[in-house]
């Protein structure tokens, strides 16, 4: 019978969670993210073909098409990028 090891426990993030790992890599602190800081976000996260994934994310999200995701944004890039089951584990 299998133990039960509390460390192989993968649990899911929330919206709220990514978020703010997502606003992390606003490494230039103008409130907005970059396609690169997005795509060091996800390959943080371990994405593969983060940048391919952070090229589609900004497609979706960049509503006003400048580039960036602005705090505006973030909640739709948030709803897109949460298909992908992020998790802490």
């Amino acid at each position: 019978m299998p133990i039960w090891n509390p460390r192989s426990v993968n649990l899911p993030l929330s919206e709220e969670q990514l978020k703010g790992l997502l606003k992390r890599y606003d490494t230039n602190g103008d409130g907005r993210l970059s396609r690169q800081e997005l795509k060091a976000a996800f390959r943080s996260l371990g994405l593969r073909w983060s940048g391919w994934r952070a090229a589609r994310a900004m497609r979706h999200a960049d509503a006003n098409g400048d580039g960036f995701i602005s705090q505006e944004e973030m909640d739709e890039l948030v709803k897109y990028a949460t298909r992908w089951g992020f998790s802490i584990g």
